[in-house]
């Protein structure tokens, strides 16, 4: 897998190069390589702890996405990334290494040229996990919010005072 062509896929979708953009090529990389095929249902599902630039990579390359409920973020704010292959019933979990960059005193520029010519080692620590992935994404019913009347998940409306309401409707009722 040509690593200049994953580039150009993923900054097309993404808008510009950077060094996240960078981090999310080297994990999709990585997945593909190793049986995570891309995902144009659910097969693959990439659980992310961060919001940053990398995850529009593995939108872009691997296909999991928010829309499809195969891309679950977790707001840890960290450069990791879990992937599940649900057809090859296997795990393997990506992590950012905290010294990578401490050496190097680069630029935007050089950091991404830094990591794309890296061994992926040096750049991650790479671990097999237990096949656990999330469950695939439920298709719920939308019922209207009985205070601002916008359709709302089922799931996410809150029983309060005699009421169902969404989620922001509560928040303002409970200040």
């Amino acid at each position: 897998m040509d690593i200049s062509e994953l580039m150009k896929k993923a900054t097309i979708f993404h808008g510009h190069i950077c060094p996240g953009v960078a981090i999310g090529v080297l994990v999709a990389k990585y997945a593909i390589e190793n049986g995570f095929e891309h995902s144009p249902d659910e097969e693959l599902v990439a659980v992310v702890e961060t919001d940053n630039c990398s995850v529009d990579a593995l939108q872009a390359i691997l296909g999991t996405t928010f829309g499809k409920g195969n891309l679950i973020h977790r707001d840890y704010g960290k450069n990791n990334f879990t992937i599940f292959s649900r057809k090859a019933k296997k795990g393997v979990r990506l992590s950012l290494k905290n010294t990578f960059f401490d050496k190097q005193k680069a630029n935007r520029d050089e950091r991404v040229k830094l990591l794309l010519e890296s061994n992926l080692e040096d750049v991650f620590d790479i671990e097999v996990v237990d096949y656990n992935p999330p469950p695939k994404a439920q298709i719920e019913e939308s019922i209207s919010c009985e205070i601002c009347k916008e359709l709302t998940m089922s799931s996410r409306m809150i029983d309060y005072q005699e009421n169902k309401m969404c989620i922001p409707c509560y928040q303002k009722f409970k200040k």
